[in-house]
């Protein structure tokens, strides 16, 4: 399983947003750089960012400070991009500034036939992800501000088969609220699809890692439990490897 810390950007800073509330936003840095080389050092060999201002509005506000966060990795880690991936353009032009992966959510919930014939493009083949976020088990779409009566899981199971990276599963209620992650949620996306899926929203120990591991998630982002200092980065890389 990966492990892969996250960089929420707002105004081209670091921050975090309490359950995607954007009123409820805590600064954690100035220098997205400097935390994507902390992540390296740690041992991380994914990073996931994403552009929250570009979310909501889909102008990519933060591409400067993305395009940093790429070259100052390099190939040390790979970076996966979520955040204003609203149309092909957008996607494309997202990869073109070096991300190895974009995070797709809102536009695909709003037109599954497009999202569908762009996955089915033999060179994206690996380099998009689905994001399913979901309160209580409905998608919520447009930064979290518009909700959905359509259920995470079935979404998931009608990408079996897919050519999909992954899809990113975030139970928002439990996001950067570190209230461990929502096992019996995730494990359910986990049987739907064949996709490989990665778990977001509430880890705050290396418990929560392993647990992750156990229900067969390919990867665990972690975000607040950094900045606060509740884990220890290169612990959770190790305890994720050790869990293969």
């Amino acid at each position: 399983m990966e492990i892969l810390p996250a960089i929420d950007l707002r105004d081209g800073k670091v921050v975090r947003l309490a359950q995607g509330d954007y009123d409820r936003q805590t600064i954690y840095h100035d220098d997205p750089v400097a935390v994507a080389k902390l992540f390296v050092q740690a041992g991380a060999k994914w990073i996931h960012v994403v552009d929250l201002d570009a979310a909501r509005t889909g102008t990519p506000s933060n591409a400067g400070a993305v395009l940093a966060v790429v070259q100052a990795v390099g190939a040390d880690a790979r970076v996966e991009l979520g955040g204003g991936a609203r149309d092909t353009a957008a996607v494309q032009r997202m990869l073109e500034s070096g991300v190895a992966r974009v995070v797709v959510g809102s536009a695909a919930m709003k037109d599954w036939a497009w999202f569908e014939a762009l996955v089915a493009r033999g060179d994206l083949a690996g380099k998009l992800a689905l994001a399913l976020d979901a309160r209580d088990g409905r998608l919520a779409a447009r930064g979290w501000t518009e909700q959905l009566e359509t259920a995470a899981a079935d979404l998931a199971r009608r990408a079996r088969g897919w050519g999909l990276g992954a899809i990113v599963y975030t139970d928002i209620a439990r996001d950067g609220m570190l209230s461990g992650v929502n096992l019996q949620a995730t494990a359910e996306i986990i049987r739907a699809t064949d996709v490989p899926v990665i778990a977001s929203g509430g880890i705050s120990s290396l418990d929560d890692v392993r647990q992750c591991a156990r229900i067969g998630c390919a990867g665990a982002i972690i975000g607040r439990a950094w900045y606060e200092g509740k884990i220890d980065l290169a612990e959770a890389c190790l305890a994720a490897a050790e869990a293969l």
